[in-house]
């Protein structure tokens, strides 16, 4: 068994960690999620994006240097350093400064690979990935130039993924085999395909939401996880008259938007949160921002999916679930009552359940995944090379 220790992305986290973990010391460092710039957060809000963008790169730099900071005092000694996609690179300079394996987590592809990644047209091909990967490594090169200066490392000629893959580091893809074919083979024992990780935890909700569930129809579940809404109470009153139309229930997940001092109707109930694992199956559908964790809870449990996505990865997500024909998506900032409707009408049917029903048999179990993982990154800390 490896020693580990965790370093959590700020005190929240360190909290969960801590809270969770049986042999694990947990250490916060960095800013919390809150302190990331508006820029990346909430960019559809942003009508002149100029001096946005320069004040997000002058915070890129600050949170680079502290990130780098912070790891220093952390990792001395350690066997391995585990990053998510933030700053991978920040930690991945660190690694080479003390000369100990870093592994990455991944939870939708990221690295250039020969098949399509259908986002919004038109479609990444490998070249255009591997262009977006130079871009974003010169965007942020003058913090990263700035930290190895500081380490006394070489100046870097090329982007940290380079770098990681000719190290033979791990880098787990958090995400099914089955949502992009012939990825796996692809990327063979360099990049291995575990299944989407989660710790399918309860909350306190859950018997109060198993409860209300049995009173009635299975509910359809709304929820939007870290995406805030502009407007809580138009969201809920859109669900609501939707669901009122097409004679539904609905269950609404308030994450990260104020829907909590909305009150419950006869035909609606608002938490704070539930288990995914637990409150899913018993739901008619899902209905969310098409986060990757979101995506797989909803294909394990077996019901269909309707995406209003927002930003970042989240139109890879929807472009999956169309794809394998388990569900339907459409931009968020374009939804009204009446396409709420037309979208969830769709996947209602019963093709679409019977779909989802037979993908949720596909789908990697949760514990199996995160058995995976961690077999993997005991292997990365005894110094297995990834090629």
């Amino acid at each position: 068994m490896v020693a580990m220790k965790a370093f959590s992305w700020g005190e929240r986290r360190a909290g969960f960690v801590a809270s969770n973990g049986k042999r694990l010391e947990a250490v916060a460092y960095g800013p919390a999620t809150a302190e990331i710039p508006d820029f990346f957060r909430t960019p559809w809000t942003i009508r002149h994006p100029i001096r946005p963008l320069r004040e997000t790169l002058d915070h890129i730099r600050q949170l680079w240097a502290d990130t780098s900071a912070g790891l220093m005092s952390l990792a001395d000694e350690a066997d391995l350093i585990f990053t998510g996609v933030s700053y991978q690179e920040a930690a991945a300079n660190v690694a080479e400064y003390y000369d100990i394996p870093v592994a990455a987590w991944h939870h939708v592809p990221m690295r250039p690979n020969g098949h399509l990644i259908p986002i919004v047209p038109p479609p990444l091909t490998r070249a255009a990935m591997t262009a977006t990967d130079w871009v974003q490594w010169r965007i942020t090169k003058q913090a990263e130039d700035a930290q190895r200066r500081r380490l006394g490392l070489p100046r870097a000629t090329s982007p940290a993924s380079r770098r990681m893959a000719e190290r033979g580091s791990l880098e787990i893809q958090a995400y099914d085999e089955l949502c992009f074919p012939g990825l796996a083979a692809e990327w063979s024992g360099r990049r291995p395909l575990v299944g989407a990780l989660t710790m399918e935890l309860p909350t306190d909700a859950d018997d109060e939401v198993a409860l209300w569930i049995a009173t009635g129809k299975p509910p359809i579940y709304f929820g939007f996880g870290s995406m805030p809404a502009r407007s809580p109470a138009e969201v809920v009153g859109m669900i609501s008259a939707a669901c009122l139309e097409l004679g539904e229930r609905a269950l609404v997940c308030s994450g990260a938007s104020d829907f909590l001092h909305i009150p419950d109707s006869g035909h609606m109930k608002i938490v704070p949160a539930v288990s995914h694992a637990a409150i899913f199956p018993a739901c008619r559908a899902v209905v969310h921002h098409g986060g990757g964790g979101t995506t797989a809870a909803g294909m394990r449990a077996g019901i269909p999916t309707l995406i209003l996505w927002v930003a970042s990865d989240q139109p890879i997500w929807a472009a999956q679930v169309k794809r394998l024909e388990v569900g339907s998506a459409r931009r968020f900032s374009r939804t009204t009552v009446n396409s709420l409707v037309k979208d969830l009408r769709r996947i209602l049917a019963p093709e679409y359940a019977s779909r989802a029903r037979e993908i949720g048999t596909r789908m990697t179990k949760a514990a199996t995944s995160v058995n995976k993982a961690a077999d993997l990154l005991e292997d990365a800390a005894r110094g297995k090379r990834f090629r």
